[in-house]
């Protein structure tokens, strides 16, 4: 009874404490973003996302200067990529449209993408069906890059894996280390294991290069892979080193320096396209301000990437009377600059939120921010000369994630934020088709 009456106390009073500093910090005039967002008062005391008052909801504060040559409003468009120009002729993702013209040449042997998101595309969501449709196109077999461990191991069915429980993972929820991945993760083991299956491959016959993807320990290390030891030179800030190729479509690796960096394994075939998925739920992207610029530019030089595809919102459009997303802008324009200028030869798609709903009057609806949202994303990529692809209006605009939840099939899940695995085939096949659309430009435009 004594137990129960100290948990009730200390219950109540953590609460009133809550609701007092609730209550304080508008009257004091404390605003401070994260506090506001998880303030018990804040919807009757903030009048947007940002803390700031009397600004317009569809202000930003990402210039939009008017240029004859540019079409802002091509944002608006399903379905479609633009660079915003203003002449229909000209293709967007340019230097990609032109490797992918290499590529059927013959000139080219590989084109890497990496694709950035959250829980959208967690498990594969999305780029699975993205990465079987490229390369149906343009040739290659394998799935990419995998991180060592994953809470959706077991849901992510392009790879079947197992891994022992000792990894440490450090990663953007419990680390401030500057050198996590592009996965948002670094891990470290000492006599760890794991053992990985590339379940995407569908020609028995693929050989497939399987790489070790790594950071600085200091020194040379050892490693153990399918049973025979071998040694690295773990000296480089960031290493990629194939350990076997062979037809074998699985691979077993055991760290014994708990001083390794360990990103993850990579299964490619010596040509073709590959689309690493580099997913982390509740993000909105803003987290690789925290990496380190170097470390950066070391990833691009051995693992390059010539499409890098962002793809965040959905977690920004967490409270339903949210409106101004000036704060975003803010926050990831920086971001954007940094990615481009440590990836230079790479193109940059910036992919708006898809639609989340909300409970309003009884019954779910579009949230009322997101066409905000959606235009201060096309402002960002506008004014980091980026491409930008409207998800929302693509998968239907106003309300179509209510409308795919009730279809049957269901095309998302009932919590009317997340496509399932058809719709995130949709999803992937509808971007793929607006691939396809500027690549026919750019061959177009050349002749």
């Amino acid at each position: 009874m004594n137990s129960n009456r100290r948990v009730l106390h200390f219950v109540t009073g953590s609460v009133c404490i809550y609701l007092l500093l609730s209550v304080a910090a508008p009257l004091l005039k404390v605003e401070w973003l994260p506090f506001q967002r998880v303030n018990l008062v804040s919807d009757l005391v903030y009048k947007d996302s940002s803390g700031t008052k009397n600004e317009p909801a569809d202000s930003t504060i990402v210039a939009i200067e008017v240029k004859a040559d540019k079409n802002f409003d091509l944002y608006k468009r399903p379905k479609f990529i633009t660079s915003f120009s203003a002449d229909p002729g000209q293709a967007a993702i340019h230097s990609f449209c032109a490797k992918l013209a290499e590529m059927k040449e013959g000139k080219r042997k590989k084109i890497r993408i990496a694709y950035f998101g959250d829980s959208m595309i967690e498990g594969d969501l999305l780029t699975q069906t993205l990465r079987e449709l490229l390369q149906k196109a343009f040739g290659g077999s394998g799935v990419g890059f995998v991180p060592i461990t994953s809470q959706v191991a077991k849901f992510r069915q392009t790879v079947a894996a197992n891994y022992s429980g000792g990894w440490r993972d450090e990663n953007f929820k419990n680390s401030n280390n500057s050198k996590l991945y592009l996965s948002g993760h670094a891990f470290f083991g000492s006599g760890d294991w794991v053992e990985m299956r590339d379940q995407t491959i569908t020609d028995s016959a693929a050989i497939i290069e399987k790489s070790l993807i790594y950071g600085n320990a200091g020194s040379p290390v050892s490693i153990i892979v399918n049973g025979e030891p071998r040694n690295l030179n773990a000296t480089n800030i960031v290493d990629r080193l194939p350990l076997i190729t062979d037809g074998a479509h699985s691979i077993r690796v055991t760290i014994g320096d708990e001083r390794l960096p360990v990103y993850g394994l990579s299964f490619e075939s010596p040509a073709g396209i590959f689309v690493d998925n580099f997913s982390f739920r509740g993000i909105t992207g803003v987290e690789y301000s925290r990496i380190d610029s170097n470390f950066l530019k070391a990833i691009a030089e051995k693992n390059g990437y010539d499409l890098i595809v962002f793809q965040y919102g959905v977690n920004l459009l967490f409270r339903p009377n949210d409106k101004n997303y000036n704060w975003y802008a803010k926050m990831l324009l920086p971001v954007v600059h940094k990615i481009r200028n440590s990836f230079p030869q790479a193109d940059f798609l910036l992919v708006s939120t898809a639609d989340r709903a909300f409970r309003y009057g009884g019954e779910y609806q579009s949230a009322i921010g997101i066409d905000s949202l959606i235009k201060v994303q096309a402002a960002i990529a506008y004014e980091t000369n980026s491409c930008f692809y409207n998800q929302f209006a693509s998968m239907g605009g106003t309300n179509s994630i209510v409308e795919w939840a009730r279809m049957d099939p269901s095309l998302a899940n009932k919590d009317y934020v997340h496509p399932n695995h058809r719709g995130a085939a949709v999803l992937a096949k509808y971007l793929y088709e607006a691939m396809m659309n500027e690549y026919n430009k750019y061959i177009h435009t050349r002749k």
